[in-house]
């Protein structure tokens, strides 16, 4: 892996970490999360920043895992969460945290041990 992946990476890690812990913060709840503003826009800004980071990994990285992380899916999630944040379904959001947000940070972290 390049030095500059492994760092991009490195920062995606660290988002993960804060959707996780903005989670915990909310019980895991979809309820608590959708009546909690600060949680919702900290989990949404996380992934925005995470689709920032994907689209400066190489494509190399990208296109060699696409089968285990779909980084066009994240890519997309970030352009809705940027050009129509007032009206970015929070149920989107709440499913990309819980569902895929794990499956990246597990990604990251192999790689990242692998490295």
């Amino acid at each position: 892996m390049q030095p500059r992946d492994a760092q991009l990476l490195e920062h995606i890690l660290d988002y993960c970490i804060v959707i996780a812990n903005s989670l915990s913060s909310v019980d895991n709840s979809y309820d608590l999360f959708s009546n909690n503003i600060d949680i919702q826009q900290s989990i949404a800004f996380s992934i925005l920043q995470i689709g920032e980071l994907v689209g400066r990994l190489s494509e190399n990285l990208r296109s060699s895992t696409v089968t285990e992380i779909n980084w066009n899916a994240i890519k997309g999630m970030r352009n809705i969460v940027v050009h129509d944040y007032g009206n970015v379904d929070q149920e989107e959001v709440w499913t990309a945290a819980v569902r895929d947000t794990p499956v990246l940070k597990a990604f990251c972290e192999k790689h990242l041990s692998d490295n």
